[in-house]
């Protein structure tokens, strides 16, 4: 705090109290009985002395007090600093910790919906190889079921045309030469013909399972002839040969195509199993990698969180601790103020009753009563010397007193005191000037007071309008932060609010759009894999017949045109054969269309999947950067509020402190008014007191200059300084005799060096 300058004080003080001191015996002085009997340390000059010594403690102690409080005011300043700083440093840590401890529960809290979304979608992948391998095992089996049977079918159509072919199926005389050589060692009822009608009727029985009606209609005719196998062999076996051929042909290409679209379908397994491992590493590997960073947030969190409450607690620590300091300090201050001021009043009665019982009216009442004499000298009696003399120093202590008085000052009434002592005129000279100087301390001490005074009012009154400035910014400052933070439609609350839920719309959306596309896909796939197992069934079918009609005609023209006719057959048919070639061919119209429809139904499933899987690509890609943004946007907002709580509450300690200040500016001038109302009020009076204190000693001295006393002295001096020399210099102090002599040097001597001198 600022403290004005030390100044020299006037003592002014009630009568009373100095009759307190006047009645209360001082200390080392021994009370004058009423007989008189023990006088001599009871003297008024023993009790002025006790008083001064008094005055003189009082103000040791003051300094020391003052030295005391210094160091208590530099111990309150120095820990108050301290807590301060420590308070403010760790309110900006909490701030701190709280917001870092917000942005680790946002990024574990937008982490765990990642985790929980690569989980689903882990399992989704992991489902769909599981089903992709299932599909793949059915198929596999359908398609080694089918190749079996192709293999046997084949093997069984290439029995039945070897046997037929080694019958000689293409022979049409049963008696050649040919036939008998073909036929031989089978005779019409031995066990070896029955044994080759046995396998020939096996194949064509095996066989007629993939056959038309009607083609099936001429093998069973074929079958149930009895005349080529019986020993006539009738060429109606070369028509059937040919029908086997062509199925067996037939087969061999289903046979292929089945092989083909096998392996089509293992490769295509193959790359689709690779596709969904891959996707389901990478998934596990940011699964793994998320979980970890989890566990680390989750040690940060808890080491922020203790950090933080021991940040808290710290802080209380520091806030209580300064409470207890300023109530301390401030205590110790009014007391402090308190001593001083009463100890001002002290010295004040004090020098008053020590002017008091110096004054003219107290030496001439001391001077009659005998209790207050001690013989030959009072303090206020003269000095016994030649009438000249006395008659001078009457006059200037008459004339110091009554200025003392006049004007209430200690200085005059002291060395009027001395005068009345009779003391040496070196002393009372000696006396004066100190008390000169003083005076002019005291004149510079109280220019100094009122120079500050002014100084510090005016410093103050523009601290205050500082103050009073940095208080409207400060509320106008924290009036927009609350605005920012808490308004109901742009507050920064409210807009995280907004963007907290927004995230979980979005979080939603994408969860509901990806279990939309989980189950559309998984429809496509089943329609996928109807459309391509009918595909396989229809173009199977369709190519039999096709493969069937396209080579029928020939087949049993040829076929028809090798069987023989008996001598007197009975009524038949008339023209051509044409079984079901016309249904046939209306079937395989049919099926073509079907076919058309089915691969049109299957390009339609590819391309709706395409579309959609487009389309819920661009769709995720919207949310996931809406939802980006958000969570950047939310990170920023945070961020913001944290600032905005921060600055808020530093605007709201800075207000504090500043009205603090502004209080502290008030009380200061309160404090400094009495003393500097006081230098305002009575500085030209004190000046002027001065000017005629100093007047009056100057007056002093001269009268007492004039007298012959003071001559006589002086030359008394002189003598006393020439020592030996004092005869020689008697006569005349100018001459060389008598400065050679002071010199200590011969005549010659010293007007050698100083030839000027008289008598050289």
């Amino acid at each position: 705090s600022r403290e004005p300058p030390a100044r020299g004080r006037m003592k002014f003080a009630p009568l009373a109290a100095a009759l307190a001191v006047l009645v209360a015996p001082a200390a080392g002085v021994q009370v004058v009985r009423a007989n008189g009997n023990a006088r001599a340390p009871g003297t008024i000059k023993t009790v002025v002395t006790a008083l001064q010594t008094m005055l003189d403690d009082s103000k040791k102690e003051g300094d020391t007090e003052t030295d005391l409080y210094t160091k208590f005011k530099s111990y309150c300043d120095d820990n108050e600093k301290e807590k301060t700083e420590s308070v403010e440093s760790l309110t900006k840590q909490i701030g701190l910790l709280e917001n870092e401890i917000q942005d680790v529960q946002a990024n574990n809290g937008g982490l765990s919906m990642d985790v929980a979304g690569l989980k689903k979608d882990m399992a989704t992948n992991e489902e769909a190889r599981n089903m992709a391998e299932g599909m793949r095992k059915k198929e596999k089996e359908a398609f080694d079921a089918d190749e079996a049977d192709l293999v046997a079918a084949i093997d069984q159509m290439k029995q039945a045309v070897n046997l037929l072919a080694d019958i000689g199926a293409d022979q049409s005389l049963a008696a050649s030469a040919a036939h008998s050589k073909f036929m031989a060692g089978y005779s019409p009822g031995g066990a070896a013909m029955l044994k080759l009608q046995s396998s020939v009727s096996k194949a064509l029985v095996a066989a007629t399972a993939f056959l038309s009606p009607q083609q099936r209609q001429t093998l069973d005719s074929f079958l149930q002839t009895k005349g080529p196998l019986n020993g006539v062999y009738v060429a109606q076996s070369g028509g059937v040969v040919g029908i086997l051929k062509n199925m067996r042909e037939t087969f061999k290409s289903n046979l292929e195509q089945a092989r083909s679209t096998e392996t089509a379908a293992v490769e295509a397994h193959g790359k689709f199993m690779q596709t969904k491992t891959e996707e389901f590493d990478t998934m596990k590997a940011s699964f793994d990698k998320k979980q970890t960073t989890m566990g680390g947030n989750d040690g940060d969190l808890a080491t922020k969180k203790t950090q933080l409450g021991d940040a808290i607690q710290q802080k209380a620590d520091d806030e209580e601790f300064l409470g207890k300091l300023q109530e301390m300090c401030t205590g110790k201050l009014e007391d402090y103020e308190k001593r001083s001021a009463l100890r001002a009043e002290e010295q004040a009665a004090i020098a008053k009753a020590i002017a008091i019982l110096n004054s003219d009216q107290a030496a001439g009442a001391f001077d009659k009563v005998a209790a207050t004499g001690t013989g030959a000298k009072s303090f206020v009696q003269l000095a016994r010397s030649s009438s000249s003399s006395s008659s001078a120093r009457s006059e200037a202590r008459r004339y110091l007193q009554k200025l003392g008085l006049e004007h209430k000052s200690v200085r005059l009434a002291r060395i009027a005191g001395l005068l009345a002592l009779g003391n040496p005129f070196t002393q009372v000279f000696d006396s004066i000037k100190e008390m000169k100087v003083t005076i002019e301390m005291e004149a510079k001490q109280d220019l100094e007071q009122k120079t500050w005074c002014v100084d510090e009012r005016t410093e103050s009154i523009q601290g205050i309008e500082a103050k009073y400035a940095q208080s409207t910014e400060l509320k106008t400052a924290i009036s927009t932060l609350e605005t920012t933070i808490k308004d109901p439609e742009t507050g920064l609350i409210k807009m995280i609010g907004d963007d907290e839920t927004s995230l979980e719309v979005n979080s939603k959306a994408q969860s509901d759009e990806t279990d939309a596309r989980r189950a559309e896909h998984q429809d496509y796939q089943e329609n996928v894999a109807n459309c391509v197992e009918a595909d396989s069934i229809l173009r199977k079918a369709i190519h039999t017949l096709e493969e069937y009609y396209k080579k029928e005609a020939d087949a049993l023209d040829e076929a028809l045109g090798f069987i023989q006719q008996d001598p007197a057959p009975p009524e038949t048919w008339t023209g051509d054969f044409k079984g079901q070639k016309e249904g046939g061919h209306n079937v395989v119209g049919m099926l073509e269309s079907i076919l058309a429809d089915t691969g049109r139904e299957e390009d339609a499933a590819h391309s709706s999947e395409q579309a959609s899987q487009v389309a819920y690509e661009d769709s995720m890609e919207t949310l996931k950067k809406e939802e980006a943004d958000t969570r950047e946007g939310l990170a920023k907002k945070k961020k913001q509020l944290a600032e905005a709580k921060l600055e808020l509450m530093e605007k709201r300690e800075d207000l504090d402190k500043t009205e603090e200040e502004t209080i502290a500016i008030f009380r200061f001038l309160e404090r400094i008014r009495p003393g500097c109302d006081f230098i305002k009020a009575n500085f030209d009076t004190r000046q002027a007191n001065r000017k005629t204190e100093t007047k009056a000693l100057d007056k002093a001295v001269t009268l007492l200059q004039g007298t012959p006393a003071y001559a006589s002295a002086k030359a008394k001096d002189e003598e006393l300084k020439q020592g030996t020399c004092a005869e020689t210099c008697k006569a005349d102090a100018a001459h060389v005799d008598c400065k050679a002599c002071l010199a200590k040097v011969s005549v010659p001597g010293f007007c050698a060096g100083h030839p000027e001198t008289a008598g050289c």
